[in-house]
């Protein structure tokens, strides 16, 4: 038999404290591994620089965006759930 979502809800202790304010540790943990992730986030901007002029929207740096938030998702993840109930 599969639990129901309220039965995850209150096994994981999902609820707050109305003293306490949630914090999202997420956000903080990206900031420090933007650092390690430079060399995308250049060709990145490289790559907007290159198509800055395009008219026609064909080009586009998806790629090289989708680049460097993996390297920063991949540096959160290791240390995200360290921070987790």
């Amino acid at each position: 038999m599969y639990p129901t979502f309220l039965h995850l809800f209150t096994e994981l202790d999902l609820s707050f404290r109305s003293d306490e304010e949630p914090v999202d540790p997420k956000k903080e943990l990206e900031d420090r591994c933007k650092a390690p992730c430079t060399r995308p986030l250049k060709e990145y901007q490289a790559c907007a620089k290159r198509i800055q002029g395009d008219e026609s929207g064909h080009k586009h740096c998806t790629g090289q965006y989708f680049d460097y938030w993996r390297c920063v998702d991949k540096c959160v993840a290791t240390k995200l759930f360290s921070y987790l109930k």
